[in-house]
């Protein structure tokens, strides 16, 4: 019976690290999407790399003429 209860223990405690590895993944690309990405092209634009920002810019644009935008539920 305790063989039992140690092995269920760690199937339960493998599926929440499991969840919780999805759940930061999921935040961090959310925070870089949203915060980090436009202060990086931003700051090239200021540097004078114009070059490296022009294609995040062209590419960042022709996704948001394709994608719409998801309703929240």
């Amino acid at each position: 019976m305790l063989t039992l209860f140690v092995i269920c223990t760690l199937v339960f405690a493998g599926r929440i690290v499991i969840w919780a590895l999805k759940a930061a993944l999921g935040i961090s690309k959310l925070v870089f999407t949203i915060a980090l990405l436009p202060v990086i092209i931003i700051g090239a634009v200021i540097f004078g790399l114009v070059h490296v920002a022009l294609p995040f810019i062209i590419i960042g644009l022709i996704i948001s003429f394709f994608v719409q935008p998801r309703r929240a539920v």
